[in-house]
């Protein structure tokens, strides 16, 4: 049977250069789906940027360039290539959008990307690979889409390449004024109407209306960015746009996230023996100065401190989360009003709370290792890989009822489940359910059998990659 080739478009990747989540998928999908059924090629393209230079090279290899037309501009783009497990990476180089400190944030932040999309179908010519799927990520990568349908399918060119954009957080959407159409994206004005919104350019709306199949990160958010509550604006062009809308849940690396393997914590355990996971307890404690005891309940929180990921409710909860005997640990960054805040509560409750202002993975996975129960009250989640990872570490998560949080856990109710969920955005059933997980952790035969359960519980990428594989043989047929 011949391969099905699918060309994985990215702005970031696991393994050459991380911001969030997005890296995370794209470092692990692409590999997953090869392993998983022979019959699937995988390449991913993404910018050459000023880090993955540095640190790879010299083991970069020149494929060769071309000059790309982005509206008025003549630009060089050159591509290079690298192989890393079983799949073959190629980085888009041109040194005045990408040579820089940082991913994001700068003012031409659509342009550069606008560029990258463009260079895609360049790309393909100078690598002589001519994909079946071709597969974008969030809005830096939606004008892909956008160009295949309009410049090249509206031609009659390229009409047997089917397209797929992955929504991983719909508040991220590219609006830039009407004038971007014609000075930058490049295309005739009489497609306005694919690219405008609410009188801006929607790049996430282009991407959905010019797609043969959207999906999101877990079958829950599919649901609720059909919502004015989840969507950010665009739930009416989800709507119409429906039938071509599913979700699949992400997975995790259960390679890296194994606490058996694991060289960042003091002591291994897995699913059959977990009796030194309290040893890595009493380590934590230690470090951090906290009372060591190994019978403490100890609750870790990971996670970027802004208000959707419900930092809020805790802080509501805090001074009654505070006579319950417990410790809790929390690291992450984000808002200064909710680092100072965090920081304040760690000062006032010195003996029980610690506060990190930092994003550490090697002190994460101690966490994950340490802790008890681990608390993710988000407002909204797309998917999350916290909680997937804080199960394999066997610390049971204590989670609100949206996104991949709902798809994931299962609430814990006559012996069966993985963690604990509540469902609605409220502070008091948040706390409730607390206060039910630390009696469950006084109860240790049930407790064990709970942790066992959790570990156990498959969030493999092996899982996603079926989904995956699925949905792109039902596209193709």
């Amino acid at each position: 049977m011949k391969q099905k080739k699918i060309l994985y478009v990215t702005a970031e990747c696991k393994g050459f250069v991380v911001t969030g989540g997005l890296a995370e998928v794209a470092g692990s999908l692409p590999q997953a789906i090869m392993k998983e059924n022979k019959g699937y090629k995988v390449k991913v393209l993404m910018p050459l940027y000023k880090k993955i230079s540095e640190e790879f090279g010299n083991k970069l290899k020149f494929v060769g360039a071309t000059t790309v037309v982005l509206a008025w501009r003549s630009l060089y783009c050159g591509i290079f290539s690298l192989t890393k497990g079983n799949v073959e990476y190629y980085f888009v180089d041109n040194k005045y959008y990408f040579d820089r400190d940082n991913v994001y944030g700068y003012y031409d932040d659509g342009e550069r990307f606008a560029f990258f999309s463009k260079c895609v179908f360049a790309a393909c010519d100078i690598i002589n690979y001519h994909p079946d799927i071709i597969h974008t990520n969030d809005w830096h990568t939606a004008l892909v889409n956008v160009y295949l349908d309009i410049l090249y399918k509206k031609q009659g060119y390229l009409m047997d390449i089917k397209s797929v954009f992955t929504i991983h957080n719909i508040e991220y959407q590219g609006v830039y004024g009407l004038d971007f159409i014609e000075n930058v994206i490049g295309i005739d004005l009489k497609y306005t109407d694919i690219l405008e919104y609410n009188g801006l350019v929607n790049l996430v709306k282009g991407a959905i209306v010019c797609s043969d199949l959207v999906t999101t990160v877990s079958p829950r958010y599919s649901r609720e960015i059909a919502t004015a509550a989840y969507a950010c604006g665009l739930e009416h062009i989800i709507r119409i746009n429906g039938n071509k809308v599913i979700g699949i849940i992400n997975g995790i690396d259960t390679d890296f996230y194994n606490p058996e393997t694991d060289k960042s914590i003091a002591y291994n355990y897995n699913s059959e023996d977990f009796s030194s996971k309290s040893l890595n307890k009493v380590q934590l404690q230690k470090e951090l100065g906290l009372e060591e005891n190994k019978d403490k309940c100890m609750i870790g929180l990971i996670s970027r401190l802004v208000s959707h990921k419900g930092v809020d409710l805790l802080i509501e909860k805090f001074d009654e989360l505070m006579k319950e005997d417990v410790q809790v640990v929390i690291l992450g960054k984000g808002d200064d009003y909710y680092q100072n805040k965090f920081l304040e509560l760690a000062w006032r409750y010195r003996e029980k709370v610690r506060t990190i202002i930092d994003f550490n993975t090697n002190l994460s996975k101690k966490i994950y290792a340490s802790c008890d129960l681990f608390l993710m009250p988000s407002k909204m989640e797309p998917c999350g890989l916290s909680q997937m990872i804080a199960c394999r570490y066997g610390t049971l998560p204590i989670v609100r009822a949206t996104g991949g949080l709902y798809d994931s856990i299962k609430n814990y109710e006559n012996g069966v489940g993985n963690g604990f969920v509540f469902k609605d955005f409220d502070a008091n059933q948040m706390l409730d359910k607390i206060k039910y997980a630390i009696s469950v952790y006084n109860n240790k035969e049930e407790l064990n059998k709970l942790i066992k359960s959790a570990m156990e519980t498959d969030f493999s990428w092996g899982a996603s990659a079926k989904n995956y594989i699925e949905a792109y043989k039902k596209l193709l047929a």
